[in-house]
């Protein structure tokens, strides 16, 4: 068997019934058994970013989420495009990780997907510029741009595009890669 590798997935949007959340749930689907993923669902906990108040180990929802990053080889990140950018609450969450060594080294795969032909992906490049400068190890093979989202998962949120599902597996090998 395979070493155990411990991934924490990140959802960009807080809405219930999102696209990404749909796609990262689907992208947990499918790993092999010896990946074990954390679902992060507490984006919307964290406060304003605030350098003031992030003295020690920082507020309580931050200081959880310092340490579930210190506790995974590796993270996956799934996030919609919100006017042009990175979701706030995503962009919030890497804020309180700048002052951090959490990401430093990590093996990080990143997917963008929205529902228009651009596929989010003016917010993928920036949560690429922000992942970078935390020094995030981008992983080579685990970033992933998908236009048209709704036509390439149904309403239980599984894949149903053949072509989609191989390119995640790849992202999904890509990363295990990089944890070992």
């Amino acid at each position: 068997m395979n070493k155990e590798i411990k991934i924490l997935a990140i959802s960009g949007s807080l809405r219930q019934s999102s696209s990404n959340t749909s796609l990262m749930n689907a992208i947990i689907g499918l790993a092999p058994e010896n990946i074990k993923f954390t679902i992060y669902g507490e984006l919307g906990d964290l406060p304003h970013f605030n350098p003031d108040i992030d003295i020690e180990e920082g507020p309580v929802p931050v200081k959880g989420l310092r340490t579930l990053l210190n506790e995974v080889d590796g993270v996956l990140i799934c996030t919609p495009e919100y006017g042009n950018g990175v979701p706030g609450v995503l962009k919030n969450a890497l804020d309180w990780l700048v002052s951090t060594t959490a990401f430093m080294n990590k093996p990080t795969a990143v997917i963008s997907a929205s529902p228009t032909p651009m596929g989010g992906d003016k917010a993928h490049a920036s949560l690429l510029l922000t992942l970078k400068m935390i020094n995030a190890e981008i992983v080579e093979g685990g970033t992933l741009i998908i236009p048209h989202i709704t036509l390439k998962l149904n309403k239980e949120g599984m894949i149903t595009d053949p072509e989609l599902k191989q390119e995640l597996l790849s992202v999904l090998h890509s990363l295990e890669q990089a944890c070992y």
